[in-house]
């Protein structure tokens, strides 16, 4: 249920409001944008149809939403969000965000020399991983917290934001206490123990896309954290699961403009594991960014042939520098821009 309040509603009359809804055993959420301030309620809408909100002080139309994810819809909030990350860096606006760097943090010094490289083409978020979900038990399973210490040095003296993913409810605290933004990986889409708890935090979370999952399965994870008081939520298409076998995943580039259409949170890509191969990489960015997206992350490792993961996807640093000066004109096509 949405609670349009009037432009002149008072905090008085507000408060007044989200009094009664948690009577009721509902959960209010204000959202305030740039015309009107909006109550979501979340709870069994049966109780507030018996209840007439409508003749409350300030209180100028009751929507009910029927879609099952409320806080994520347009029908919540009507403008794009826009998520600061920290460290100057937004996204969910004009400017298109560029994530690089390695699959998998291997030693600090390729790390640095990643996060320089990556950098200097215009990245401003770092991303690497310090827990590797791997489908063989025998592959590297990543550095651990020696990993996520290594991602906060660098990120740190670079001036870098950094992203790196959370495999477990238990790890939360842990990876938080390193990284500015977390992620949630395919696999760990519909572990809504896992979601519940990032929801809990108030770090900007990566949500991704599962392989096997449709977007609105996507938007009803993001409800969970945002339903928890998290509202800082970038969605994630990374391609899911077909029986095309030419590319890792099937890169789904429809779910940008869909979400778009259903969902106020921002969206970005992920090329190189929708692609499995790095030279797929550079055509699946621009028509990411054609279509609408409000970031990409990317892989890109200094010798690629040498990765312990997914040196097939990753751009060694000078293909991805090519690449950021096309994703450049191609954003600015489309009223977009990279910084």
């Amino acid at each position: 249920m949405i609670i349009v309040l009037k432009p002149d509603a008072s905090l008085e009359q507000i408060d007044h409001i989200i009094e009664k809804v948690k009577a009721l055993g509902l959960t209010p959420h204000v959202s305030k944008g740039s015309e009107r301030t909006i109550i979501g309620v979340i709870g069994p809408e049966d109780i507030l149809r018996i209840t007439p909100l409508e003749v409350f002080g300030g209180v100028e139309n009751v929507i009910p939403v029927l879609a099952p994810f409320r806080l994520v819809s347009r029908e919540f909030k009507k403008e794009d969000s826009v998520i600061d990350l920290g460290k100057g860096v937004k996204i969910g606006g004009k400017e298109v965000v560029i994530m690089a760097g390695p699959c998998t943090i291997e030693n600090i010094d390729s790390l640095f020399e990643i996060a320089r490289e990556v950098k200097k083409a215009g990245a401003t978020v770092l991303r690497g991983g310090a827990f590797k979900p791997r489908s063989s038990p025998y592959s590297f399973q990543g550095l651990g917290k020696a990993g996520l210490q290594m991602l906060k040095q660098v990120g740190n003296e670079l001036d870098l934001v950094t992203v790196s993913e959370v495999m477990d409810s238990c790890e939360v605290g842990l990876v938080a206490d390193y990284v500015d933004v977390l992620q949630i990986g395919c696999r760990n889409m519909q572990n809504f123990n896992l979601v519940k708890e990032v929801g809990a935090t108030k770090k900007p979370v990566v949500l991704k896309r599962g392989m096997a999952s449709t977007v609105k399965d996507m938007l009803m994870s993001a409800e969970y954290i945002l339903s928890g008081g998290n509202f800082s939520v970038i969605l994630c298409e990374r391609g899911i699961r077909t029986f095309e076998d030419s590319t890792r995943n099937t890169l789904d580039i429809s779910a940008v403009p869909v979400t778009k259409q259903l969902s106020h949170l921002p969206i970005i890509i992920d090329p190189s594991h929708a692609a499995g191969k790095w030279n797929w990489v550079p055509a699946l960015s621009k028509a990411a960014i054609a279509a609408g997206a409000d970031g990409l992350i990317i892989e890109v490792h200094n010798h690629p042939e040498e990765a312990v993961s997914d040196g097939a996807q990753s751009l060694i640093p000078s293909k991805f520098l090519d690449l950021m000066g096309e994703l450049k004109a191609v954003a600015n096509s489309v009223g977009r821009k990279i910084s």
